[in-house]
């Protein structure tokens, strides 16, 4: 058997496409169990955060595998898989191993080094417990993650390079501003009383808003969550700290109200349909401001200079059809060949290398315009493709004239996935909103600390010992196998000694009995010590059937031992 991880995240598919897979609670304990019972798993459990879907399993066919695991995730995301297939990453043993100490490190994070995703993997191994779905390979897997995560953030500076998504989104929102500056005195609305809104809240009280309002569908969550609040915040922060904040909880039906009061919200919920329309989050503004609340002109940037792509498309000769490429976008552009595929963006590079085109007239090709560096430039993204998969696609948000937008009166951060806000909330004045896909662009241009290379090579250590660990527990069931056929060897030659030599003593039987026993030990001690050193090496699996043959031993007993193995390991694993 072998891991396989077959997933999605931030950075191989567009929000709109993460959105849209975002997997419930049941719907992950569903992924799960189907998984295990296809054919290709034995194993399984699911990784899933606001920003990457990812499903792990034990299996014994890599392509069954890939085709089994991506289907059911197209399934259970209630997108299609077709519309998938192109956002999917695959990543096989220690690749696998490497992905998973590399998201826990939070190196894989939309902001780097963030501390929460070791929480979310946490509550991914527990949730396989319960189901049963996580036997020897993902408790191993999921725990030495979590250690290989705590390591890091304790040995290296990962956590000045990279904060909670929340801080990141506060900072946001800030614009520049120091966030306690710019949060003190302010009434916040809290959407969601689970893991990431209790961040959230508590973010927030610590920042020195003067209120924090908890609402949720299930009214005891807010009132737990508001007394914590409370408790922990409402006398201030430290000792002489003259600032306290006051909590309270209240039903989903009043967040109209509430959100006419509050200075700014942070929403993120289950919901699968909106918490908060663009009418709703207009209808507050206008309840603070006692103004209409206006759309803003979206200022529409300079053309590029496109390369036509009907002329293109048309042509006979043209291997791709990029009649539908977006309008205003150019086939020379990262836009106009997201998601295409590096064999495809050769083909297309060659055909234009062959040819030439009239960029100027009829963006077809002619015998008089030489394109060499259409040529480059297209074959430079082939390059890119080939190394990265495919090229990711970027929707950048529209630009909009700073001196049309008046100052905040209300701001908005949805962290939720899909989403809780309405994106059209980006087009209201006074309002200022901060989203998972705003907040993807603003961490891509984020500085990453120099402790990143420290934790790369904590995450390259941690994965060779994995795999070290893992070789060498493959083996040995039939090391012990091997030692126990001995065993049983002697026991049977001294039997048969008995019967000959009856005059023997009970010293002289002991005697002999600890010679015998010391010649197979010492004849085996060499060989099983050094094959077990051997398979833990890379390409060191064979060896474990090497000496399946070469000492005759029964498979059935092998595979006893391993379960009799497994099971204690079962007992001894911590809940």
């Amino acid at each position: 058997m072998s891991l396989l991880v077959v997933g999605l995240s931030h950075r191989s598919a567009p929000v709109s496409v993460l959105e849209r897979a975002a997997l419930t609670t049941d719907a992950q304990v569903k992924l799960v169990q189907d998984t295990v019972a296809a054919e290709p798993a034995a194993e399984a459990a699911v990784l899933a955060t606001c920003n990457r879907i990812e499903l792990y399993a034990d299996v014994d066919k890599f392509h069954a595998g890939v085709a089994e695991l991506s289907t059911l995730l197209a399934q259970h995301s209630g997108v299609g898989l077709d519309e998938l297939t192109p956002y999917l990453y695959v990543h096989y043993e220690d690749r696998a191993v490497h992905h998973l100490f590399s998201v826990a490190c939070g190196l894989d994070s939309m902001v780097v080094g963030e501390g929460q995703i070791l929480g979310q993997i946490k509550d991914s191994l527990a949730r396989a417990q319960e189901l049963h779905s996580a036997g020897r390979l993902m408790n191993d897997l999921f725990q030495q993650g979590l250690r290989v995560g705590k390591r890091a953030h304790s040995e290296t500076g990962i956590d000045r390079a990279g904060q909670s998504l929340v801080t990141f989104g506060l900072e946001q929102l800030a614009a520049g501003t120091d966030v306690e500056t710019w949060a003190k005195g302010k009434k916040a609305l809290v959407i969601g009383a689970g893991s990431m809104s209790s961040l959230a809240a508590a973010t927030l009280a610590r920042a020195g808003v003067a209120e924090i309002v908890v609402a949720n569908r299930t009214l005891d969550r807010a009132q737990r969550l508001a007394h914590l609040l409370e408790e922990q915040y409402g006398q201030g922060l430290d000792e002489g700290d003259d600032t306290h904040v006051t909590a309270r909880a209240v039903p989903m039906d009043a967040v109209p109200g509430e959100l006419t009061r509050a200075d700014l919200a942070v929403s993120c919920t289950g919901a699968t349909g909106l918490v908060l329309t663009a009418d709703a989050v207009a209808a507050a503004v206008e309840g603070r401001t006692g103004e209409p609340v206006a759309e803003i002109d979206v200022a529409v940037p300079a053309a590029p200079k496109p390369l036509p792509a009907a002329g293109l498309g048309a042509d006979e000769n043209c291997p791709l059809d990029l009649t539908a490429a977006q309008s205003g976008f150019s086939v020379m552009g990262e836009a106009a060949v997201a998601g295409m595929a590096a064999a495809e963006l050769e083909q297309h590079a060659a055909w234009v290398d062959n040819g030439t085109v009239d960029i100027r007239e009829t963006g077809r090709r002619t015998p008089e315009t030489p394109v060499e560096a259409d040529a480059e430039l297209i074959g430079a993204l082939a390059a890119a493709v080939t190394r990265v998969g495919r090229i990711p696609e970027r929707r950048r948000p529209e630009p909009v004239a700073d001196f049309v937008r008046p100052a905040p009166a209300l701001f908005l951060l949805d962290l939720a996935m899909p989403r809780d806000i309405d994106a059209a909330a980006h087009r209201l004045a006074g309002v200022r909103l901060v989203d998972i896909e705003s907040l993807a662009e603003a961490s891509a241009d984020a500085p990453m600390a120099a402790d990143v290379d420290q934790v790369r090579r904590i995450v390259s250590d941690e994965v060779a010992a994995f795999g070290a660990a893992q070789r060498a527990a493959h083996i040995t069931p039939t090391v012990v196998a091997l030692r126990t056929m001995a065993a049983d060897v002697v026991a049977g030659e001294i039997a048969r000694l008995d019967g000959r030599l009856p005059g023997l003593d009970e010293r002289q039987r002991g005697e002999i009995r600890q010679a015998v026993h010391r010649v197979v030990d010492k004849l085996l001690h060499a060989p099983t010590v050094r094959v077990k050193q051997l398979a833990a090496e890379p390409g060191g699996a064979g060896y474990a059937d090497a000496l399946r043959t070469l000492f005759d031993l029964d498979p059935e007993t092998v595979a006893a031992v391993s379960r009799a193995v497994d099971s204690t390991d079962e007992k001894d694993r911590p809940a």
